[in-house]
């Protein structure tokens, strides 16, 4: 029954270009650097760093893992062959390009996109952490109906549609996260909560994909099987990526997000050694050096009586 089919599938290896791709990856990096070296030393005051080394990194790191995601082969394999592939792109669109993208992005950039009036309490709204994880979610779960992929990745525009849209409300959900505005960021308590319950409603489509029997997708059920990987093997998987993957990772930022926020200033407000930080209440002193009963006596003498609740 494949017989029809089967040829344009021959050889999922093929190189295949996508000027598209590059077009973007180009205009990204064109428009980033007529930002940070022209618009950048206008907008701000003399002296003012435009663009520190962090920022640099990540946007880096982000075009090249959107480069990665969009381009071939792994677009193709995505596209035509795995599930799973497709997921791990989804991924890299959701979870690792965005926050990469708001991290290289400088406050004054970012606010200058945003701009101000009518178009920044659009943002506003959308960017409510409520809102923009409602949004994100619902992206999610419609990107993963059966009908919508089957049709999506035959057609080329719909398919590009289904990636902006889960580029973009994947930027709104990492706003109040890791945005570089702190007007949009939330508190250490609440990011976490917020990324853990991020992380629960895409375990509905994965568990329905991890323990189907029979094929989700009619497009995967193909002829040429990449790796081996048989068509319920590849859904499988696809579920394992985005139940496993996708809680390993957003529950590895809480546990960074924790320990940041409980050992904070660890050393300088929780160490039992003496040093400036010390309460002004403290008897002040030195571990080698042992307090006499004269000094103890003078701090005694040189405090404040205590005054009870009466006033007396």
């Amino acid at each position: 029954m494949f017989g029809a089919t089967a040829e344009p599938f021959a050889n999922p290896w093929r190189f295949q270009l996508h000027l598209e791709v590059w077009i973007l990856i180009a205009t990204i990096i064109a428009a980033y650097i007529y930002a940070v070296r022209v618009i950048g030393p206008r907008a701000l005051p003399k002296g003012t760093e435009v663009i520190s080394r962090k920022n640099t990194y990540a946007f880096v790191a982000g075009i090249g893992l959107l480069w990665f995601a969009t381009d071939w082969p792994t677009h193709d394999i995505a596209e035509e062959y795995l599930y799973s592939v497709h997921m791990v792109q989804h991924f890299v669109l959701s979870y690792f390009v965005p926050p990469l993208a708001l991290l290289a992005t400088p406050t004054w950039l970012f606010r200058l996109i945003v701009g101000e009036g009518k178009v920044k309490r659009a943002f506003d709204w959308l960017a409510r952490p409520v809102i923009a994880g409602v949004i994100y979610n619902l992206v999610v779960i419609i990107s993963h109906i059966p009908d919508v992929v089957n049709r999506s990745v035959s057609n080329g525009p719909l398919h590009y549609a289904v990636h902006v849209l889960l580029v973009v409300s994947s930027l709104l959900m990492w706003v109040c996260v890791c945005g570089p505005d702190p007007e949009y960021r939330i508190g250490y308590m609440g990011k976490m909560l917020y990324l853990f319950l991020m992380s629960v409603v895409p375990t509905v489509p994965a568990a329905w994909l991890t323990f189907a029997d029979d094929p989700v997708y009619r497009h995967y059920n193909t002829p040429v099987r990449v790796w081996g990987i048989d068509v319920i093997s590849d859904q499988q998987s696809a579920g394992g990526i985005m139940k496993l993957g996708g809680a390993i990772f957003l529950w590895s930022i809480i546990i960074f997000i924790w320990f940041k926020r409980v050992f904070i200033g660890f050393d300088q407000n929780q160490s039992f050694r003496r040093g400036d930080t010390m309460p002004s209440a403290e008897i002040t002193g030195h571990e080698d050096t042992p307090l006499t009963y004269e000094e103890v006596s003078q701090r005694f003498s040189e405090s404040e009586p205590p005054v009870s609740p009466s006033g007396n």
